[in-house]
């Protein structure tokens, strides 16, 4: 029953842009990965015996049976023991073409876009296939309970949204097994990253401590930017030649160029197709060099080029703005409650489970049963063995539209039926209180500024290992002209 909303984002996001691209990131603090030797060129070579018509150049499969030399597909890269078609780098260029322009960023080259796109669904790929021998999979239910809530977050039916889908050119069936993959990816993102990121009470109480000798007045800023990565073990050679590519990104930008478009065309980061659009970050949670650079900008301004472990960085803050000093008010009401929950199935319509709540809430308004015996008899949550007790709730904690119907009752009142994407309840305040958690609060607040600082470096270095170690053939000479020329 708790709050699924960063969950949902995190899903919604699909629809605005597609899963993470290769590369540091802003953040980086690169690790440099053990070498590890290449798989043998024999078990990626089964995708392409398969297809007997295609040849070392990407020429493209035949149709059973026919023998004439009519391609309908071609292989563009060999993954390990898996291909990525022309048909499908095709279908991903025309999707995220839709999306830059529906999200008015400046198109970048059809090569370096190409370019962009076929690392981004290398990287894809071999998370995907790590996924698959680890055993993560998403069933049907999980889906549609995932699109379900997509839906919802948009305001939308699961009709509507197949519609919209439909209407932008996306077949649905390929849309929710887009999701699909977006769930295991972070699945496993989440299996192999984030559940081995530590954070001590030592680095807390550090990161307190620096937190209050900064200056009173915080602010964050809005940050994009154009990274243009360093390969590993690279040679002072190669590290020139991309110190040049830096430089003449920043040449383009001091002549009017539009910094979105650069990013799209030059930038090695996962958000180079989305303008290079880092969002809000608090200077706190940036590397020290970043945060430095930028402190000394305006909004609209870009930093000098910033060499950091693994890449060259152009920053630009696009806007500053203060922050609420919430730290400054301890007192936080907190409510005890406890619901019925009865959840929509194709068994169980909405309207059913409404008028079965009424006839419930009826009985208690008359005194003729006690809510915690109705929540173990009828309650399709957890809690239904506590008596639908959900303990002490802060805001936050529950979906908004429970946490709304929750704090306009009086205690002891029980709510008209509130329908959520989790089903219908009944809800009812036990007692409420209010308590001064503001040196709790500080040091949540400052674990997870330190657990987000980590994971962005950890999830970034983690990528680049799995692409590493992925066997990568390009079948198309341009491509492995352009993969060469990307990491010089």
């Amino acid at each position: 029953m708790r709050n699924a909303s960063k969950y949902q984002m995190k899903l919604l996001a699909v629809l605005l842009c597609t899963a993470a691209l290769s590369g540091c990131s802003l953040f980086s603090s690169k690790k440099k990965a053990e070498p590890e030797p290449a798989p043998a060129a024999a078990p990626a070579a089964a995708p392409a015996a398969a297809a007997p018509a295609a040849k070392k150049d990407g020429a493209g499969f035949l149709p059973p049976g026919e023998s004439g030399n009519v391609a309908i597909d071609g292989i563009v890269v060999v993954v390990n023991d898996d291909v990525i078609t022309q048909r499908e780098l095709d279908n991903r260029i025309r999707t995220v073409t839709l999306r830059m322009k529906a999200q008015n960023v400046q198109m970048p080259d059809p090569a370096d876009l190409r370019r962009q796109l076929l690392e981004r669904m290398i990287v894809e790929r071999s998370q995907l296939q790590l996924a698959k021998e680890m055993g993560v999979r998403v069933d049907d239910l999980q889906l549609d309970r995932a699109i379900q809530r997509i839906a919802e977050a948009q305001k939308l039916s699961v009709q509507d949204l197949r519609n919209q889908m439909e209407k932008d050119g996306t077949p649905f069936a390929s849309f929710r097994e887009e999701i699909r993959e977006e769930i295991i990816m972070q699945r496993l993102r989440e299996h192999e990253v984030d559940s081995k990121i530590q954070i001590s009470d030592a680095e807390v109480d550090s990161f307190v401590a620096a937190e209050k000798a900064a200056a009173a007045e915080q602010f964050e800023i809005n940050i994009s930017q154009i990274m243009v990565r360093i390969p590993d073990n690279a040679t002072a050679e190669v590290i020139a030649q991309r110190r040049a590519r830096a430089e003449e990104v920043m040449r383009q930008l001091r002549t009017g160029a539009d910094f979105a478009k650069m990013a799209a065309t030059y930038s090695d980061a996962s958000d180079a197709l989305q303008g290079g659009v880092v969002g809000w970050r608090q200077p706190e949670r940036l590397p020290p060099i970043f945060a430095e650079a930028l402190s000394k900008l305006k909004p609209g301004q870009v930093t000098p080029i910033i060499k950091s472990t693994g890449a060259f960085h152009i920053l630009k803050a696009v806007d500053r703005r203060s922050l609420a000093d919430a730290a400054a008010v301890a007192a936080v009401q907190q409510t005890h409650a406890r619901h019925i929950l009865i959840k929509v199935t194709p068994t169980m319509s909405a309207a059913d489970a409404k008028r079965k709540l009424l006839e419930l809430k009826e009985r208690l308004d008359n005194n003729a049963a006690k809510f915690e015996d109705l929540a173990r008899l009828v309650s399709n949550d957890g809690s239904a063995s506590k008596g639908g007790d959900l303990g002490w709730l802060m805001p936050g904690d529950t979906m908004p539209e429970f946490e709304a119907a929750m704090n306009n009752l009086k205690i002891g009142e029980v709510s008209e039926p509130v329908e959520t994407s989790f089903g219908i309840h009944l809800i009812q305040v036990l007692e409420r209180k209010t308590d001064d958690v503001s040196k709790e609060r500080e040091r949540t607040n400052a674990r997870q500024a330190l657990r987000d600082r980590k994971l962005e470096e950890a999830t970034e270095s983690w990528q680049r290992e799995v692409r590493d170690r992925a066997y990568v053939e390009y079948r198309n000479d341009d491509d492995k002209a352009a993969n060469s020329a990307a990491n010089k």
